[in-house]
């Protein structure tokens, strides 16, 4: 089985790393805030066409998040949508939260850190050649076929 996804025209393998913490990095994701994150993460996840999580762990102030995102969404509203809505559901959940003077209605930081996790410099060098490689082998047929 290929490690490529597919859509109607476009074939792709695209994974990041994404990592966020709460509002002033607070060590608050633990017991049921965690649960309830997780389960959020989940959920909205599945939601999506053709994504997939690869791997999620929480830490007690952050979250790392390894995911497959097909290349028709962007990462910062895929990203953007998911700290919303935990935020959102945290909220409702914990309301105790909420009235405390420093979360406002914030529970995420802003912003976050994402990194792609693909095939390596090396890798790509060969698929490179290789299709170089498979394109002259491929004209020599054509040529032979007009001689």
């Amino acid at each position: 089985m290929s490690r490529f996804r597919k859509l109607s025209h476009t074939l792709w393998h695209c994974q990041f790393h994404i990592v966020w913490v709460p509002k002033y990095r607070l060590r608050i994701l633990e017991g049921r805030i965690s649960d309830e994150v997780i389960k959020c993460i989940r959920t909205f996840t599945s939601q999506q066409k053709d994504c997939e999580i690869v791997e999620l762990n929480i830490q007690s102030d952050h979250v790392h998040l390894l995911v497959m995102v097909p290349p028709k969404f962007s990462i910062s509203n895929f990203v953007g949508t998911i700290k919303g809505r935990t935020a959102i559901r945290v909220f409702n959940k914990f309301r105790k939260l909420k009235r405390k003077p420093y979360w406002g209605n914030h529970f995420w930081a802003k912003g976050y850190c994402v990194d792609t996790v693909g095939l390596d410099a090396e890798m790509i060098r060969k698929y490179v050649k290789y299709q170089e490689k498979q394109e002259k082998l491929a004209e020599q047929r054509q040529l032979k076929m007009f001689d």
